[in-house]
């Protein structure tokens, strides 16, 4: 199947947008670690919708109603999280690179 310009576009902008979207996930997790025992404290969580044709995601920070009793379970989800979103933001960058390289193997094979 050749590649068309399109596509490899499309490779980089999604993997560009799931690094912004694993940045996003990766600050909000450490936000919540950060201020856990700060009163008052609301948790933030990242929602993620895909972008229709162009293969990429967005994202959105929502705050959660403040509540004290499940802060210990949360603190756990958080600092899994953190850990997902590093692999999420290297497996991006992976992507990035790949198309990088393809298309440097492009220019030189047409030079």
């Amino acid at each position: 199947m050749p590649i068309s310009p399109a596509s490899s576009v499309s490779a980089t902008a999604t993997g560009l947008s799931g690094l912004r979207a694993a940045q996003q996930r990766m600050d909000t997790h450490a936000h919540n670690i950060a201020n856990v025992a700060t009163s008052g404290f609301q948790r933030q969580t990242v929602v993620q919708t895909e972008q229709p044709g162009t293969g990429g995601v967005n994202t959105a920070v929502r705050r959660e109603p403040a509540s004290g009793s499940e802060s210990g379970s949360q603190l756990a989800e958080d600092l899994v999280g953190q850990r997902m979103s590093l692999y999420s933001f290297a497996a991006n960058l992976k992507t990035v690179r790949t198309q990088d390289d393809m298309l440097g193997a492009l220019l030189d094979t047409k030079a």
